[in-house]
């Protein structure tokens, strides 16, 4: 029976279920010092000068720093999409000249305890030459910083990309739609705040424990801004409180806490509260769409030009413009759309920094296309499903090359059955009959809406990923991978390959993970990549294990490696009928027995799916009431069906999240408004219905052994896009949203209209 496709249980879970799991918070170190960082209270200003002097008088300060004690530690690199001209608005790990947000690092202290480092960090006096901070992205670019660099510009780049002739579309055709969206300041608040424990060794060596996502590229360039040899840094993984694309990412602190453990000699700790991670770690979304299609008497859409401001924040951080390139490159979707022409323009302002947040530049360039669309269904009087149908890439163009490139690869589908899925998903709620009985509701008072999203993700972002895998004499398994866990269950899913490809079962195999020390490369956890990358990898070592077994078994039983087979964990003698299980090759082979295998990839995989939204609006209140969310994915193929079905269903309630509550705001001085969650909203158990999932393997990936896709972005994709139209049809106002989230306060101000 194949080990692939079976609902297996989570390996990973039983520490979690016991209470036995090991976060950073609970890791400490004989003779530890506390760090704690103080932030600026402003949003923009010129920093005149710190004043410690009361700080460092404290009993248990052991140091305070500020810039000046860094002195050449350069400023955060970028792991993503580099563009020319980006370097100059990196964040340096503590503000130098300018403080540019409310939460900006700029000193640190140091202390015997953590109560005594923030009782010292609150005397800490930053004197700060108050300026007018810039907050609209959409605005025209202002000075970065105006008496020290007074050439640079809050725009560090403008993305274009471009495929057909799109004034010619337009010259043809019948009808010409324009909408203006926005997608909200969110971001991903995982369960467990930021921290790490660094902790020196012999040599001048240092382990950062609580790495997650990039482990293996974090430890590079700590190494890099140090000045250390590679080996004298190690990051080691533990459990992961959720990732979410924010968490992982090399942050000021991260090397702060390192630089200091060398320092000091002693371990270094440092644990961010709630109110930090607010106001510090990445936010993500925040973008604002301008779209004009050319559209002709069918509905099918011709051309499409289109603007995009995204806010980038204060700097830009590890993620480059990743958000605002996988924006350009796939905001078509899955739709035809011959000519498109796209200028995304990264701005900079006085907000806390931007990154990635699961299924990043898709959310929101989903929620403008999917607009777009009814727009266009709302123009002609066509049903909206309808118009989706008649702008799909058909099966018979697959692989389908979009002629643009997304992360520097060519965005090229590899497979799909775009109308199959909408069929199916029509089919699944009676599509036609549910408009009918909503439309019966709405006449009786009801105010209740449906609405579609559909989307395409990437998965399976290259270039290679290493795994080794050994056989323990004591008979068991162990894999080793340079890739991450955030939560995506990656201990069972490789777990299940490795089963497969021997024909063993999954008791005995140990997936090992986020361990610098004991691989020495690794892509880790991000872009949905791990299924695809580290399973095909893990799929390929397995394979070579085989091999390697055959050949070794054949010295053992003095036969020719020809007459010798494998099965089940066993290689079998037929002539002799011996045989021999792995684990006694592994004992009687000299240097036991172990294989490793890199899986290379230039392209991504291409998922897709489609969400449906039923929601009713209480006039009274405008408030949101999501009555039925379904997602249909198409995932190529599923290692374990209840991992994907959990992943969309996570991310659908981030997703409804992000469409209905979370929001970060600012007033006019660049104060945040929600720095806590009383202001922060997130949505419970009360506001997330059941999500129903339709997961379908009609389209497996050609370019990867396994035939798999991605799972970790699909259940959040769509959601702004299905709500916002299910809101629209319960108003009878077309075109009605056009902001998320959709607040009780907007959408009464949309009506008053």
């Amino acid at each position: 029976m194949s080990v692939i496709g079976a609902r297996e249980r989570r390996v990973e879970d039983r520490p979690l279920l016991i209470g036995a799991g090991v976060f950073v918070a609970d890791l400490n170190r004989a003779d530890q010092i506390h760090m704690r960082v103080v932030r600026s209270p402003l949003a923009f200003g010129r920093l005149l000068e710190i004043d410690i002097e009361d700080a460092a008088a404290q009993p248990g300060v052991v140091a305070i720093w500020t810039a000046a004690d860094l002195g050449d530690l350069g400023p955060i690199d970028f792991r993503m999409t580099r563009i020319e001209g980006m370097e100059p608005y990196r964040q340096w790990c503590l503000a130098r000249d300018y403080v540019r947000y409310v939460g900006d690092p700029v000193a640190v202290v140091f202390a015997e305890t953590a109560q005594r480092a923030e009782d010292a960090a609150e005397l800490v006096f930053c004197d700060i030459d108050e300026q007018d901070p810039h907050l609209d992205a959409r605005a025209e670019p202002v000075a970065f910083a105006p008496d020290v660099s007074p050439e640079l510009m809050s725009e560090p780049a403008v993305l274009q990309k471009a495929v057909g002739d799109v004034d010619a579309a337009f010259g043809q055709a019948a009808h010409e739609v324009a909408i203006e969206v926005r997608v909200g300041r969110h971001t991903g608040v995982p369960l467990e705040t930021r921290g790490a424990l660094a902790v020196p060794g012999e040599g001048g060596t240092v382990t950062m424990y609580g790495a997650a996502k990039v482990p293996h590229y974090n430890r590079g360039q700590i190494a890099r801004m140090l000045g250390l040899p590679l080996d004298a840094v190690q990051l080691s993984e533990g459990h992961v409180g959720g990732g979410f694309g924010i968490r992982g990412e090399l942050y000021p602190e991260d090397v702060l806490v390192c630089r200091a453990a060398l320092a000091f000699g002693r371990p270094v700790k440092w644990i961010e509260d709630r109110r930090e991670h607010l106001i510090a770690a990445n936010h993500s979304r925040d973008q604002a769409y301008r779209l004009r299609a050319a559209v002709d008497p069918e509905g099918r859409v011709l051309g499409l030009d289109a603007q995009f401001f995204t806010d980038q924040g204060a700097y830009v951080r590890t993620h480059g413009a990743t958000v605002s390139d996988l924006s350009a490159a796939l905001l078509p979707g899955p739709y035809l759309i011959p000519a498109y022409r796209v200028r995304g323009h990264v701005r900079l302002t006085n907000k806390t920094p931007a990154g990635t947040y699961r299924a990043p530049g898709r959310y929101e360039s989903t929620f403008a296309r999917e607009r777009l669309m009814d727009a266009i269904a709302a123009r002609l009087g066509l049903d909206r499903a309808e118009v989706r149908q008649r702008n799909l890439v058909p099966e018979s163009q697959m692989p389908f090359r979009r002629g643009l490139d997304a992360l520097g690869t060519d965005v090229v589908y590899d497979s799909g059955r775009f109308h199959d899925l909408l069929e199916r998903l029509c089919a699944h709620v009676s599509w036609d009959d549910l408009q009918e009985r909503l439309a019966g509701r709405r006449k009786a008072g009801e105010r209740v809406g449906v609405g579609l999203g559909y989307f395409v993700e990437k998965s399976g972002l290259g270039p290679d990923d290493l795994v080794r895998i050994s056989v323990l004499p004591e008979n068991g398994i162990r894999i080793v991978t340079g890739a991450a866990s955030i939560g995506q269950g990656i201990e069972t899913a490789m777990a299940q390959i490795c089963a497969d490809t021997l024909g063993t079962g999954l008791n005995g195999i140990d997936v090992v993970h986020g361990q610098t020390a004991l691989i020495e490369k690794g892509m880790g956890a991000f872009a949905t990549r791990a299924t695809v990358m580290t399973g095909s990898a893990t799929k390929m070592a397995a394979d070579a294990l085989i091999e390697r077994a055959l050949d070794v078994a054949a010295t053992l039983l003095q036969a020719e490696r020809a007459s010798l087979s494998y099965a089940d964990g066993t290689v079998h003698h037929a002539a002799s009928e011996r045989t021999l299980t792995l684990s006694e090759i592994a004992a009687a082979w000299d240097g036991g027995l172990g294989a490793e295998a890199t899986f290379v990839s230039d392209h991504m995989t291409y998922p897709y799916g489609i969400h449906l939204a039923q929601v009713r609006v209480d006039p009274a209140t405008c408030g949101v009431e999501i009555e039925r969310f379904v997602v249909a994915y198409d995932i190529g193929r599923a290692v374990n069906p209840t991992l994907v079905e959990g992943q969309i269903v996570g991310a659908a309630a981030q997703g409804i999240g992000g469409a209905l509550y979370e929001e970060f705001v600012y007033d006019e001085a660049g104060q945040p408004l929600a720095a806590s969650f009383a202001d922060y909203l997130m949505p419970t158990a009360q506001e997330v219905p059941a999500i129903e999932t339709i997961v379908r393997e009609d389209a497996p990936s050609p370019i990867n052994p396994l035939g798999v896709k991605g799972a970790g972005e699909a259940g959040i994709n769509a959601v702004g896009a299905a709500i916002a139209s299910a809101v629209d049809d319960a108003l009878e106002r077309p075109g009605l949203v056009r902001q998320l989230p959709v607040t009780p306060q907007r959408l009464h101000a949309w009506l008053q209209e």
